[in-house]
């Protein structure tokens, strides 16, 4: 029922009325069509629940789960999403649509949702608690009268993840990073008692890294919530929003196959084989550098990329809706060709230890100062920063080929640089595996089994 007919039953009490109304507005965006009307309404309403929030003289005396202030931040950047997609669509509005749009120009502005996320950081103080933390002093001290409430605290803190999946959405993925520089992804936090925002934050985090060519740090990224979420997947609860997690794990797994296409390492036993079951033979494809197949595995799992500018409504019967994507896919097969022969440079420079420029030139079937050019190449797209501890854009230059050259003369001289393996960890689970299968047949054989 709409809020009309609940109103009266709780004596018309302003706060329940919004809270309210941002369950009736999610409800109809997961479970049926919204409107142009339901959009703008829903809008209006998050206006009114953020003035509440941050206009008062004094903290709210309001308390939520953390995971209903999950869901509201989250959803109201959801809803920004959809409805910069709704407005780009002009082919398919109509003039009453159009008209009701133009009527409502302010309505999810960029730079509105932009407002709110930052002034939730600002109020709730939570950088700077965030900073004491890290240096093992209390936050209590320096989150002031709203830091210490813990409805701002938790908004303050979830904001910033928003504002990382924000500036993904946008495309600037160096101030995706540039927002969570106190946040410590590896200690437990906030995020860590709600599932489903712990696997956005590591999926943004992961694509951004991608998308600027770090891509150790996105395969650590990425192998870390993977593995994570293969260990408690039975523990996860499934809310409304668990086939949405789902789903994102889907994509983090096509886009761990295309970092390690790019950067090819060791990743965890478990975690690559359940890539390799999902990506099958599209990871050959990548290997061999097939573009159509880079572009559908970027396609699937990428975000949806926005456009920070509305088109304008006076070109009707135009969709601007994919514009966004077709300016990130083209940036990104330009990186994919020009890694194009790095896969096969790494081949041969993995069967030899020294060998004549000439003679790997001919092998490639290219001129000699042509492929100098392409061995400069492979130096510069294997040398990347690569995060070891502080803020996530830190990161020490690091060669990621795992094998490494130097030019004397007219001779390539070749070394190995990769780490060897750790067997041990595999053998380790496949004797637990075979532990708890020999406990199965033993418990359906009646104990009898040898």
């Amino acid at each position: 029922p709409n809020d009309e007919l609940v109103g009266p039953l709780v004596d018309n009490d302003p706060l329940f009325l919004i809270l309210y109304r941002e369950l009736y507005f999610r409800h109809i965006y997961a479970r049926l069509q919204p409107d142009v009307y339901h959009r703008c309404q829903s809008y209006y309403n998050y206006c009114d629940l953020f003035n509440h929030i941050l206009s008062d003289d004094d903290p709210l005396n309001l308390s939520l789960p953390t995971q209903w202030l999950w869901d509201i931040v989250d959803e109201f950047i959801y809803q920004f999403q959809s409805f910069t997609q709704y407005r780009a669509k002009l082919s398919k509005r109509s003039q009453d649509e159009i008209d009701h749009l133009r009527s409502h120009q302010q309505v999810w502005n960029v730079h509105s949702v932009l407002n709110v996320l930052h002034s939730l950081v600002e109020k709730s103080n939570i950088n700077q608690q965030l900073d004491a933390t890290s240096c093992g002093q209390d936050p209590d001290k320096v989150a002031g009268e709203f830091g210490s409430d813990s409805l701002y605290r938790n908004l303050g803190y979830f904001s910033l993840i928003g504002l990382c999946r924000l500036h993904c959405l946008l495309g600037d993925y160096h101030q995706a990073l540039k927002v969570l520089d106190r946040v410590d992804m590896s200690k437990k936090s906030a995020f860590a008692n709600v599932p489903t925002c712990r696997v956005t934050l590591f999926y943004y985090v992961g694509f951004a890294y991608l998308m600027m060519r770090r891509y150790t740090d996105a395969i650590r990224t990425f192998s870390n919530i993977l593995l994570y979420l293969q260990r408690t997947k039975l523990l996860i609860p499934k809310s409304y929003q668990y086939d949405q997690m789902v789903k994102q794990t889907e994509k983090m797994y096509h886009l761990l196959a295309i970092s390690l296409t790019f950067c090819p390492q060791s990743i965890d036993e478990s975690v690559n084989s359940a890539m390799r079951e999902k990506c099958g033979e599209r990871m050959h494809k990548l290997t061999a550098g097939d573009e159509k197949t880079f572009t559908d595995m970027f396609s699937f799992a990428c975000p949806k990329f926005l456009s920070p500018v509305p088109p304008s409504l006076d070109t009707a019967n135009q969709d601007f809706h994919m514009d966004a994507f077709n300016t990130q896919n083209k940036i990104f097969l330009s990186e994919v060709r020009q890694q194009g022969l790095i896969p096969v440079i790494r081949s041969y420079l993995q069967l030899y230890t020294s060998m004549p420029i000439t003679k790997m030139a001919a092998f490639m079937d290219l001129d000699v100062e042509e492929f100098r050019t392409h061995l400069l190449r492979y130096k510069h797209k294997m040398c990347t920063p690569v995060w070891s501890s502080g803020p996530l854009l830190s990161g020490d230059m690091k060669s990621c080929a795992g094998t490494d050259f130097y030019i004397e003369g007219e001779m390539i001289h070749i070394t190995d640089t990769s780490v060897a393996r750790p067997y041990g960890e595999y053998f380790v689970r496949e004797i637990g595996k075979v532990a708890e299968l020999n406990k199965s047949f033993r418990t359906l054989v009646g104990g009898h089994a040898r």
